[in-house]
């Protein structure tokens, strides 16, 4: 059973991890996003769950408005030829419909399947924003807590710049 945006507040809440989350418009792309969210404070950030060509699933977080270059990406990154990753497998591992994936999805990922890569960049904000699982509502945290979260999880990101 994946877990849910509920399940998500009080793994932050017994990790001790301050949130804001504010409610919006259902949100599936990036300008979407910017249209309604409105002024939450700190980085925004664009999700990528990719998977390569020998099988290998990542998750790619950056600022929003970066350009990524999928040839140039899999070098940084030291994977195989990428492709995103298709609904079915982003339902079945990390337990979301497409639109609302971040690195908060990564509480689905059990069995830790998914790599994780963050932008140094996006990283060095004060706060970084994503979707709670659900893609109605942004979630502001810190970036450390944001890596304390995500290690809870059992996933060792990488910080990369991009």
């Amino acid at each position: 059973m994946k877990l849910t945006r509920e399940n998500l507040f009080e793994r932050l809440a017994d990790l001790g991890i301050e949130t804001r989350t504010i409610a919006h418009a259902a949100a599936f792309t990036v300008e979407q996003a910017k249209a309604h969210r409105g002024e939450i404070s700190g980085a925004h950030a664009k999700n990528l769950f990719l998977k390569d060509k020998k099988g290998v699933l990542w998750l790619v977080v950056c600022q929003e408005d970066r350009q990524i270059d999928m040839k140039e990406l899999k070098t940084r990154i030291g994977s195989a030829h990428l492709s995103f990753g298709k609904a079915d497998l982003l339902r079945d591992v990390l337990g979301v419909e497409p639109g609302s994936v971040s690195p908060f999805t990564l509480l689905n990922d059990t069995t830790c399947q998914v790599r994780v890569i963050l932008d140094q960049e996006l990283m060095d904000s004060e706060l970084v924003n994503f979707h709670p699982l659900e893609n109605t509502a942004t979630t502001q945290i810190s970036p450390q807590g944001l890596l304390a979260f995500i290690e809870s999880c059992g996933h060792q990101p990488e910080l990369v710049p991009l």
